[in-house]
């Protein structure tokens, strides 16, 4: 019996619920409108579901400004309508790990309407108070990261908006409060959670200043217009600088321990998952997360052989250090980021926009068959792509909002071009709602409703799911053909991964290794028919579980890949 858990042999799919599926159709996603799609999740093939925060809140950060973490916010349903979606997911076979966000409140919370209210309240010291600002820190959403509640007379801290006012970790009720938080959702049934920016929860003590030469708006904007690669780089360096002192701070390994323990009260192997990239956060491999992400895997403007391998050989080692048995996690897309489709889009680069869907297929197959834990995000699996919304009336990302106004208001940008570039960097464009249909609003909600956010027309391209449900070359049904070929063969969930010919700029071949199954997976990134030949693994068979040109037969160990072909096959 294999003893890898259920969340290292699960297949993760991200749920954005105001964007997801609308139950009652008032134009804003909700639970019954998730938990009529389960069957439809169950067809694609995933295993396990995470929800973006769907507790109540003022909405100025889309829901990850919680208000009450105990509860569901009134436009998704209620706390009866969650439980019915949590039982009725795991009768379908599903997982579900909730959005838990340590950083910081809503600054309508309770907890924090208390605290700003005198100095000397029950709650006064559960946020982050000066009397002065004591330096130039920057929220890395809206400005100054210091913002004066007259109340009490004093400034908070915010690293995000300053709606988001960051809790003082420091304070053990703080601590206590929030780990009844996360029992609440235990208790109920829930397997684990993603944690939010957890970098963020601990600031330099020493509150020493950062030393870059413009504030968030004009850093902003000098990533904009930044052409040379010394620009860029100055750029790169900027963003590093100016927020050292905020993130990555002491104290999160031990506030992890803690967490840790928490969800080791319950049964099931609980899971935690971290919005993070430092695989130290995992701890020994028990005592801390369960998962950070591979985000540097997505840290490129197209997906090649050499940065996949380059990013794998390191990652491994780095997995390696922290325990023999450290798990990794890999994606390519989120909520927070451009749309897979759009961001490793072949137009995007300069070249042929016939090759867009073959490479978001190619870039599937990267996530699928890699060691690790793949998280996919929802609308990926029909090629969902980013809308720009320049009309500043129908933007709901308040950072891209102010940007716009400081864009006109201060860095005197022509108003059209501000709304061009706020629209490019809001987070809006890949929120989207969901394209159900070839109908009105691309039948996430009736004709007569407006949703929440625009949906993008392209829904009457057959970029929908009832369009590509009866399509047998549809990018659904090659989703669900792959997450199928995953699941049926053990060594592309459990095995190991070794590279071969680690040279080729156009292939990435690598085997995939449990002690009773060897699979070759092959992908050719290039329009070229390339000839290949794996005489040196000494295996002289092998038996094709999957092509994506349906290439069945092969002088294996000769081999010769279409272009952009998906090839996977069992050795013997």
């Amino acid at each position: 019996m294999s003893h890898f858990k259920w969340w290292q042999k699960a297949v993760f799919y991200q749920i954005y619920p105001r964007s997801f599926a609308d139950g009652n159709g008032d134009g804003i996603g909700d639970i019954k409108g998730m938990t009529e799609k389960l069957g439809y999740l169950k067809d694609l093939g995933v295993d396990a579901l995470w929800l973006s925060p769907h507790f109540p809140s003022p909405m100025f950060d889309c829901g990850y400004d919680i208000s009450n973490y105990e509860d569901v916010a009134p436009e998704y349903g209620t706390l009866d309508d969650f439980r019915i979606f949590l039982d009725s997911a795991h009768a379908h076979g599903m997982h579900v790990i909730l959005d838990l966000v340590l950083n910081h409140t809503s600054d309508e919370h309770r907890w924090f309407l208390e605290s700003k209210s005198s100095r000397d309240n029950p709650k006064a010291d559960w946020y982050v108070w000066v009397d002065t600002p004591p330096n130039n820190w920057q929220s890395c959403f809206d400005g100054p990261a210091w913002t004066f509640a007259p109340e009490r007379g004093q400034y908070y801290y915010h690293y995000f908006m300053k709606q988001q006012p960051d809790l003082n970790w420091h304070n053990p009720e703080v601590r206590k409060a929030m780990w009844n938080a996360a029992r609440f959702w235990l208790e109920m049934g829930v397997d684990g959670f993603r944690l939010d920016a957890i970098g963020t929860i601990f600031e330099d003590p020493k509150l020493t200043p950062h030393t870059v030469p413009m504030d968030l708006a004009g850093l902003r904007h000098f990533s904009d217009i930044a052409k040379t690669p010394e620009e860029r780089a100055l750029v790169e360096q900027y963003w590093m600088d100016m927020f050292k002192y905020q993130l990555g701070q002491p104290g999160i390994h031990e506030l992890m321990k803690e967490l840790r323990s928490v969800l080791d009260e319950y049964d099931g192997d609980r899971m935690l998952v971290g919005e993070d990239d430092d695989v130290t956060y995992q701890g020994n491999g028990e005592d801390e997360l369960s998962l950070v992400f591979n985000f540097p895997l997505m840290r490129t403007d197209q997906l090649s052989p050499e940065c996949v391998r380059k990013n794998q050989q390191e990652r491994i080692a780095a997995l390696a250090k922290v325990s023999p048995e450290a798990w990794a996690c890999n994606t390519l897309g989120n909520h927070d980021c451009a749309r897979v489709f759009s961001r490793y889009s072949a137009s995007r680069s300069g070249g042929d926009a016939f090759q867009d869907t073959k490479l978001a297929r190619l870039n599937l197959a990267v996530v699928l068959t890699l060691r690790g834990t793949p998280f996919l995000y929802n609308g990926e699996e029909i090629g969902m792509t980013d809308y720009l919304i320049p009309d500043q009336a129908r933007l709901r990302d308040t950072m891209a909002t102010w940007y716009y106004e400081r864009l006109v208001n201060e860095l005197k940008v022509e108003p059209s071009q501000a709304a061009l570039r706020a629209a490019a960097m809001s987070r809006d464009k890949n929120r989207t709602p969901l394209q159900w249909r070839n109908a009105p609003n691309g039948g996430f909600c009736p004709a007569e409703v407006t949703p929440w956010l625009p949906v993008n027309p392209n829904y009457a391209e057959g970029i929908n799911v009832q369009d590509q449900e009866m399509d047998p070359t549809s990018l659904l049904t090659f989703y669900r053909r792959l997450l199928r070929v995953r699941k049926a063969t053990p060594a592309l969930v459990e095995g190991d991964y070794r590279p071969v010919h680690e040279t080729s700029q156009e292939v990435l071949a690598f085997l995939r290794s449990t002690s009773d199954q060897k699979v070759l997976v092959t992908l050719n990134f290039s329009e070229n028919q390339i000839s290949l030949d794996f005489s040196d693994l000494g295996v002289k068979s092998a038996r094709v579980i999957y092509s994506s040109t349906a290439q069945v037969t092969t002088d294996y160990p000769q081999l010769i890949l279409n272009p952009f072909e998906i090839w996977i096959a069992k050795l013997s």
